[in-house]
């Protein structure tokens, strides 16, 4: 009786070529190529025997079954922006786990660039939102392209409706550093994995976009992040408990796509 093995999954995946099949389909580890490495995962998480472990503090994970179609669309369907939020304030415990899921998210190079800064005091996110306000100020009577929209936005706030945070709980302020240049768009993507992990633990969330637009010009609320040196904020995120559950799924327009070479 013959004994076959081929194991080579680790070294077919490998993305920097550090791992190698030899002859016999047995991977090897290409000393010359370590520093290559960029700690991608992807020989642990496809290794067929969980033989490989890039940190030797930890232990695999093992993969749980996978969820149908139908279930992971329902879910991403069903996902809403949240603009009304209950008082309650989300455990600092509960808005870590969903930031330790979103760690996990692509980034180039696997360079895992995002930082966080979260505004966990209700009367702190109402002074960002303040803020904001202060820069929309600055903006009225110039040519920015908000010009003609933000005294609409500064009346509404005069009268004591929120619309720069909407009453969140909590803000969330991805950083990266300002030298890299796809750091950014790191950023988005990891954001965009909270958006989509925080339904799971009964949270709702919302792209805070002029908190963002004022990150980026607005001395005084760059201040306030007091971030450490180099590093500048990317986005934001309004995070909170929901104050209504969504019943439906709304239609959206027809999917439109454009095909080359298609069979």
């Amino acid at each position: 009786m013959a004994i076959k093995v081929d194991q080579s999954t680790c070294a077919d995946v490998c993305t920097m070529l550090v791992i190698s099949p030899t002859e016999d389909r047995l991977p090897r580890f290409q000393d010359e190529r370590a520093r290559a490495c960029i700690a991608c995962g992807h020989c642990e998480a496809y290794c067929p025997t969980g033989a490989l472990t890039l940190d030797p503090g930890t232990g695999p994970t093992r993969v749980g079954g996978a969820i149908s179609p139908e279930q992971l669309g329902l879910y991403l369907k069903s996902r809403r922006s949240v603009r009304q939020y209950r008082p309650d304030p989300v455990p600092s415990e509960t808005i870590r786990a969903v930031l330790d899921v979103a760690r996990y998210a692509a980034s180039g190079g696997n360079g895992q660039p995002v930082e966080w800064l979260v505004v966990h005091d209700p009367r702190e996110v109402r002074k960002v939102a303040g803020l904001v306000v202060d820069w929309m100020g600055e903006l009225a009577g110039s040519d920015h392209p908000m010009s003609g929209y933000v005294p609409h936005l500064i009346a509404a706030w005069e009268g004591g409706i929120d619309v720069i945070c909407r009453d969140a709980p909590h803000l969330l302020i991805p950083h990266v550093p300002e030298a890299n240049p796809i750091a950014p768009t790191d950023a988005i993507i990891t954001l965009t994995h909270v958006d989509v992990v925080a339904p799971s633990f009964g949270l709702g969330t919302c792209w805070a976009g002029f908190v963002a637009m004022a990150s980026r010009a607005h001395g005084p609320l760059r201040e306030y992040y007091a971030l450490p040196e180099g590093r500048v904020p990317a986005y934001a995120m309004m995070l909170g408990y929901p104050r209504y559950t969504p019943q439906q799924i709304p239609e959206r327009r027809p999917l439109r796509v454009t095909w080359r070479g298609e069979r």
